[in-house]
């Protein structure tokens, strides 16, 4: 069966970071840009993170992902890193998890690792495998599995790693802003007074007939004037109910914007002990 979970969220770990516009959002010329900022604020902030996210070459951040359940009175804190690079129309991204603390236990060392890249680079014994791929390996019990995020595409028309990432978590910046506002009632959070200037929340509101309804019921975007990019995201899912939908929230710490990132961060091999990949194509059946 699909891990629906798992998969999900690798999806918010891994799109978190990269808001951009690779879904063919438009750049606002200068006069609009003006009229936006005089009449909507809001529009000014989803603006200004597209025009800023579309020009981002790579990205190499701190990143802890916490997972809390209310109903179990449960969380867990992952620690690690996230890497992400584009050039020549490519992309390619890599998160390492580097250790765990789940509820009041003592961290420890923990290494899973979650990578983007075309399904030639994996390795199956029963079939050759195309398009782009999410590839998740658990150290722990030596495992590894295979998702498939989308078919091979026209060898002309590149496809960002976000963007593929952005068709199952919606975005800022992802969507244009009129289809967002179709599914979320979009606002900007009003700042308490002992809050920090350095960052605008943005919280989206799952409408009835949305088409995420099924998965969550709000998203709550953090982001750093200075940089223009997310610091924070704190999604509320849908299961297992309100007032005990789970949490998933992640933090980038100290990033690097536009910076050197080493190409072997996302070189994949699989370890020699680790067992035959399961592979969970499109149509969700999978492959033993």
């Amino acid at each position: 069966m699909y891990n629906k979970t798992t998969a999900t969220a690798a999806f918010i770990v891994l799109c978190a970071a990269g808001i951009s516009c690779a879904s063919g959002c438009t750049k606002a010329s200068q006069k609009q840009q003006q009229e936006i900022q005089k009449d909507d604020p809001l529009n000014t902030v989803l603006e200004r993170l597209n025009k800023t996210t579309s020009e981002l070459k790579s990205y190499q951040s701190r990143i802890e992902y916490n997972f809390h359940q209310p109903l179990l009175e449960s969380e867990s804190l992952r620690k690690g890193v996230l890497y992400y690079a584009r050039s020549d129309g490519k992309s390619a991204l890599s998160v390492n998890f580097n250790t765990l603390k789940q509820d009041d236990e003592k961290e420890q060392k923990y290494i899973e690792q979650y990578i983007v890249l075309d399904g030639a680079l994996l390795t199956h014994t029963n079939q050759e495998l195309k398009g782009i791929w999410l590839a998740h390996l658990d150290h722990q019990i030596k495992e590894v599995k295979y998702y498939q995020l989308a078919e091979p595409n026209d060898p002309n028309k590149s496809t960002d790693v976000f963007e593929l990432a952005g068709r199952n978590l919606p975005m800022l910046g992802f969507s244009k802003t009129e289809d967002l506002k179709k599914q979320f009632e979009v606002k900007l959070v009003e700042k308490k007074k002992d809050e920090a200037e350095d960052f605008i929340q943005v919280h989206l509101k799952v409408k009835p007939n949305s088409i995420y309804k099924d998965d969550y019921v709000s998203i709550d975007f953090w982001i750093d004037q200075r940089l223009g990019l997310p610091a924070k995201i704190v999604a509320v899912k849908s299961e297992p109910g309100p007032p005990f939908g789970d949490i998933e929230e992640i933090k980038f710490l100290k990033p690097k914007v536009n910076k050197n990132v080493d190409k072997k961060v996302f070189e994949f091999k699989i370890p020699r002990d680790f067992g035959e990949p399961e592979v969970f194509p499109l149509e969700r059946k999978k492959i033993k």
